[in-house]
């Protein structure tokens, strides 16, 4: 009777339960059960620490992870665990159980098999399974021509059967997947309500309308002033160019295709009708002003002060340590520091969904869509955000700081967070 999936991975996990690399730790391989059964019986799910230190190690109801390190400890310890068992006698399995760092998700993954031709001319040798290994050779003595017949004979055959184990191979399984193409659990979660819409997401990038010639110079478009000059509306910025590669290469490893469009030809239709990712503040991308867009945390221009006219981000209702305002290097400086926001809204039809990945500068966008496309980063956020119970990410608004260098982000850090209550959603 063949097994199911979830039958296939739950004997999987009791493998590793019962292996010599658990044996003696009892808290490990209750650990390694529990992460295993909420992981199959929640699909894409958010699994927090408080919940471990009480529903494992028993850890009473006012349980503090800033006091208390025990379970990131001990998911570490398993995480160590879980490579040895793979490095030993878990390393022909065909069954992988991993966990990234930065998650309490455990990862189900298929191996590819050894061929069968390698596996028994290794059994008839009376070895263990090992990678094939190159010819050594060695020059025979003078005026033995039989033994060079014979040594090319040898290598002759040596070469048709690896080529043999090849091609076999090949028949035999898909091509191993490389990481781009693999999409970790982080990405997979965090991306789910795209990749499962009806139609391929829209991907819209700003191109701001601009005045003047690009060989002499070009600024803004002022309506005020700039009524009858001539207006070039197909200039995007560096950053919403890789931005699109980006989001490109994270849907092919999803096998989901995107569509992209420049927000001046974007119709309030296409809102309506579709997932919309809006790569761009609204201050270029300005389809953005016309649906809606974040509450918490708003893209404004300063109208006073000796920074007046640059654009930063308004935070609406501060908390604790936090600043009214976001407010990267000023406009008549090198850029070295940057904010952004990532917010995931409702859209116009509450029924799709409104992805805003924007910063203060072209560079700042390019660091948000990069946090929400890279695994570490995404575990990062994702611990701070609610999961509906079918495994969508809830609406949100967060905001990056972002450290530039030479025009390069570098690196970018997770500032503010607000989870949207059911009224915000609206």
């Amino acid at each position: 009777m063949l097994l199911t999936e979830k039958e296939l991975y739950s004997a999987q996990i009791e493998k590793i339960a019962d292996s010599s690399v658990l044996h003696g730790s009892e808290s490990l391989r209750k650990l390694l059960r529990y992460l295993a059964g909420y992981a199959l019986d929640h699909p894409g799910g958010h699994l927090k620490e408080y919940q471990i230190a009480t529903e494992v190690f028993g850890r009473a109801a006012d349980f503090d992870s800033q006091l208390d390190s025990t379970v990131r400890v001990q998911v570490g310890r398993l995480r160590q665990k879980l490579q040895e068992y793979y490095r030993s006698e878990g390393s022909h399995d065909e069954i992988l159980v991993d966990l990234p760092k930065g998650t309490y998700l455990l990862g189900f993954h298929h191996q590819l098999p050894v061929p069968e031709i390698l596996q028994s001319s290794q059994k008839e040798e009376g070895t263990n399974p090992s990678p094939i290994r190159p010819a050594v050779l060695v020059p025979p003595a003078r005026g033995t021509w039989s033994g060079v017949t014979t040594a090319l004979l040898v290598l002759l055959l040596a070469a048709l059967a690896v080529i043999a184990v090849l091609l076999l191979s090949r028949s035999a399984s898909p091509p191993a997947r490389t990481d781009a193409e693999a999409p970790s659990a982080a990405v997979s979660v965090f991306w789910k309500q795209f990749v499962e819409g009806r139609e391929e997401p829209w991907v819209v990038f700003s191109n701001a309308s601009f005045v003047g010639r690009p060989e002499t110079g070009m600024r803004y478009l002022d309506r005020s002033r700039d009524a009858n000059a001539k207006v070039f509306d197909h200039y995007t910025g560096v950053g919403e160019v890789l931005a699109v590669h980006e989001l490109d290469r994270v849907f092919a490893s999803l096998h989901r295709e995107i569509r992209v469009k420049r927000g001046s030809l974007l119709s309030l239709d296409d809102v309506k009708n579709n997932d919309v990712i809006f790569v761009g503040s609204p201050a270029e991308n300005l389809t953005l002003l016309d649906i809606p867009g974040t509450q918490q945390f708003v893209f404004q221009r300063l109208t006073s002060g000796q920074r007046k006219g640059d654009l930063g981000i308004r935070n609406v209702h501060p908390q604790n340590g936090e600043p009214s305002a976001f407010l990267g290097t000023p406009n008549d400086l090198p850029l070295t520091d940057d904010y952004s926001v990532v917010a995931l809204v409702r859209g116009v039809n509450p029924s799709h969904s409104v992805l805003i990945l924007a910063g203060t500068t072209t560079i700042g966008t390019q660091a948000a869509v990069e946090y929400v496309c890279r695994q570490t980063s995404l575990q990062q956020l994702l611990l701070r955000l609610a999961v509906s119970p079918s495994g969508d990410v809830l609406p949100f608004e967060a905001v990056l700081h972002v450290k530039v260098t030479r025009g390069v982000p570098l690196e970018s850090e997770l500032v503010a967070v607000r989870q949207l209550s059911q009224g915000q959603q609206q």
